[in-house]
């Protein structure tokens, strides 16, 4: 990203800090906003930054520790600023946000939330006396599905097989979707007969993160043929996407819960390509959970993309096939790095 761009991403971020903490944050080293992943706010604790290859503690005029000793510690009142500005001075309108444990802010940005959570009939209702701020940064990586779409496109339907992308969190996996939306809608296929031919592509955005809408128009870069469901509970989007847009893909992050397999189902059945994401290190870790194994066992997936951070986020590992065996590019080359046979 050009150094506009990452100015861009950072003013969005800077908007719900509190005076103190944003001048801390404008003064870092312009190397390490490049590579910026993730700002840790905690009450009475040493603020903390996560950057690409590692981590530090912030001191009052933005120098970088190893050691939290010498680092800003944030008050009680520069914490309360932050849920304040985060939910626009509205804290009781976010309460379903605060009840999933994170806001989404402009630009796709996600401030995970930790504190004392209150309980309803045994389940979490929301969290109070919020004390602690994960803020992560989201940022567009165009081109970044160019690698992986030879290998997922269906060649005989002109689309893609449907695709399951795994990795551990902030590994790459919405950040790819949402360049494989952008490809596919814009018609930037690998087969140069398809050039500019781009397919209707329907996103669930339940958590405003793959298209980053701002009052219902997509921040992100997803194509020109992409319409996107914001703040929507996938399942439910899912079955108003089949209902009311006819897309030819959809595309939704996060999976895992019975009535998103549901959808997903109904989905297939109705014709539509299903590209989604899921939590997990490899297909065997996602097949632990009973909705993720129940829905390779029943073969809905036909492709399966692992991604890791070993090369930076996004790292491509695997691309497998429906029974977890690697996919080989024309000319042999199969993409698959590390030291087994399957994903």
């Amino acid at each position: 990203m050009d150094s506009l761009g990452v100015h861009f991403v950072l003013d969005t971020i800077l908007s719900i800090l509190p005076t103190s903490l944003k001048a801390i944050m404008q003064n870092l080293p312009n190397a390490t906003k490049d590579i910026l992943e993730e700002i840790r706010i905690r009450e009475k604790r040493p603020l903390e930054i996560i950057f690409r290859g590692g981590y530090a503690f912030v001191g009052a005029k933005s120098q970088l520790y190893r050691e939290p000793g010498s680092a800003y510690v944030t008050s009680r009142e520069e914490c309360a600023a932050v849920l304040e500005l985060a939910t626009h001075h509205s804290v009781y309108t976010f309460d379903e946000e605060l009840r999933r444990g994170y806001i989404t802010i402009s630009g796709g940005h996600r401030v995970g939330l930790a504190g004392r959570t209150v309980l309803e009939q045994g389940k979490v209702k929301q969290i109070k006396e919020v004390s602690g701020f994960n803020i992560r940064i989201a940022r567009e990586a165009a081109g970044s599905g160019s690698k992986v779409l030879p290998l997922i496109t269906d060649h005989e339907a002109h689309s893609v097989l449907p695709t399951l992308i795994i990795s551990p969190p902030q590994q790459g996996k919405t950040t790819l979707l949402r360049d494989l939306t952008r490809l596919i809608s814009s018609g930037i296929w690998p087969s140069p007969l398809w050039a500019g031919l781009g397919l209707k592509v329907g996103i669930v955005d339940e958590r405003s993160e793959l298209a980053a809408c701002s009052h219902g128009v997509p921040t992100f870069d997803v194509g020109p043929r992409t319409d996107v469901l914001d703040g929507c509970p996938k399942a439910e989007g899912m079955m108003m996407m089949i209902r009311s847009m006819s897309p030819d893909i959809i595309a939704v992050d996060e999976i895992g819960r019975p009535e998103d397999a549901e959808a997903i189902h109904e989905a297939v059945r109705a014709g539509i390509r299903v590209m989604a994401t899921a939590h997990g290190r490899d297909l065997a870790d996602v097949s632990r959970r009973p909705i993720l194994k129940q829905l390779i066992q029943d073969g809905v997936f036909q492709r399966y993309v692992v991604l890791s951070r070993r090369a930076g986020p996004g790292t491509v590992e695997f691309v497998c096939g429906g029974n977890g065996e690697p996919i080989q590019q024309r000319g042999g080359a199969a993409v698959r790095i590390g030291g087994t046979d399957r994903c």
